[in-house]
């Protein structure tokens, strides 16, 4: 038994965050954070998300929270810069939030916007960054494989580092693999593995170059070590809009792996307007010290989510709760 129902909720805590831009189609964060005897942990499920998905963002928090991380290789992780689907003009003033940052990665493929859009943010992306820079792309699975391709080869004379998504089925990965694969351009998977039924079924299938694993979506460190195991792949270790909270837990991923040879999107906390850590994990020279983290009880207060939500993700935690082998 990791924890009791009645113990996690003892200390639970729902908070909203405002975002500093709209991300992701939201413009808020719920998430909710209790503690346990290895330290504070967080559950940040999207609201969309059913109970059978969530539960395995429950089975990560309980491990973080409950059992003590793998042993760490590095101290601090390199980050990559997060560029929301803003307009080109406040590309700068958005990169300016991430120190140090080396490598950006662009969101593209925005529903209501068009491929000029993309180009001209990425441009922006580029002049800000300079020659020397990295940039990689997320589509999010936006793209069928005709606008990948066409969306690629427009997209590809700022230099790309990788194209993350690009379209959303394994089976279209595959393909549009296959069409770019003479340009030299990786494509990466991450709703494949976090939201897949079978995770390393993108990396049987040949369907992607390198994955993007995130904590929580993968029921915690120790179950996405395992998965980094079996998969061969290199790996980015990402985040899924989190508090400083779940941060610290994709840091420690990161921290445990053999090999780290991506800057990895661990820097998300800038995209809020406040964290819940009285000292965030933000970049500093491109890099995040990994540690865990205490949340500031003034933000318990002034960003508590009203009643009705608090009582939501309470009821929402125990139907997860108890879909889990606990």
């Amino acid at each position: 038994m990791l924890a009791s129902l009645t113990d996690i909720l003892a200390t639970a805590r729902v908070v909203s965050i405002p975002l500093r831009q709209r991300f992701r189609g939201i413009e808020t964060r719920e998430v909710m954070l209790f503690e346990g005897p290895e330290g504070w942990t967080e559950f940040s499920p999207f609201v969309e998300y059913d109970d059978e998905e969530a539960a395995a963002w429950l089975a990560a928090a309980l491990d973080f929270g409950w059992v003590p991380t793998p042993p760490l290789l590095r101290d601090s992780v390199a980050v990559n810069a997060t560029l929301p689907a803003v307009e080109a003009a406040r590309v700068a003033d958005v990169l300016d939030r991430f120190s140090g940052c080396r490598t950006v990665k662009v969101k593209v493929a925005e529903t209501g916007q068009t491929l000029a859009d993309d180009v001209a943010r990425v441009a922006a992306a580029r002049a800000y960054l300079g020659a020397e820079g990295r940039i990689r792309i997320d589509a999010n699975g936006g793209w069928n494989v005709d606008e990948a391709e066409h969306a690629i080869h427009s997209l590809a004379e700022y230099d790309l580092e990788y194209v993350e998504q690009p379209c959303a089925s394994v089976d279209e990965l595959w393909q549009i693999r296959q069409r770019v694969k003479y340009m030299g351009l990786p494509i990466a998977a991450d709703e494949s593995v976090r939201k897949a039924a079978d995770p390393l079924l993108v990396a049987r299938q040949e369907a992607a170059d390198l994955l993007v694993i995130k904590a929580q979506p993968l029921g915690g460190i120790h179950a996405a070590l395992d998965i980094a195991d079996q998969a061969g792949l290199p790996l980015v270790v990402s985040s899924a809009l989190e508090t400083s909270v779940g941060i610290s837990m994709g840091l420690h991923l990161a921290a445990a792996l053999p090999e780290l040879p991506y800057d990895c999107g661990l820097a998300t906390v800038s995209l809020l307007s406040l964290d819940v850590a009285v000292d965030p994990l933000i970049p500093v020279e491109g890099s995040i010290a990994v540690r865990r983290v205490v949340p500031n009880g003034r933000v318990f207060d002034d960003y508590a989510a009203p009643a009705e939500r608090d009582a939501w993700w309470r009821e929402r935690l125990t139907r997860c709760y108890a879909l889990l082998d606990v």
